[in-house]
């Protein structure tokens, strides 16, 4: 009986670790993608997560080669799409430019990146 708790209790544990793996919001389609080449006629950045995001905490911010930003106004997750967070955009200039993201999933894990893309 020993050797069977002990073997139920570490598949436990596995499970509820593997379950915390794969409790945070990872990137699964950005537009513009990463490397990409864009017009200047480009007016939003957006990512689809693969977890829901908690709207209050979770950003999208596009700098310019200057670190300046480029974006309108705040980033916003889809009502009706918790997976999906977007940003508007002043008209870009030819350049390269850079998506910083955060991603607050809705179980409260914190998840972040960059990347680039070019304006031609």
């Amino acid at each position: 009986m020993n050797t069977f708790r002990a073997r139920l209790l570490v598949g436990s544990l596995a499970m509820a670790t593997a379950q915390l793996a794969f409790a945070h919001a990872y990137p699964i389609f950005e537009t513009p993608g990463a490397g990409a080449t864009v017009s200047p006629s480009q007016q939003e950045a957006a990512i689809n997560f693969d977890d829901g995001l908690e709207p209050a905490f979770s950003s999208i911010k596009v700098t310019d080669a200057q670190g300046k930003s480029v974006t309108k106004s705040k980033a916003v997750v889809d009502s009706t799409n918790a997976k999906h967070m977007s940003v508007q955009l002043n008209a870009p200039a030819p350049g390269v430019y850079t998506v910083a993201w955060v991603a607050i999933a809705t179980d409260g894990h914190r998840t972040q990146g960059h990347y680039t893309f070019s304006v031609k």
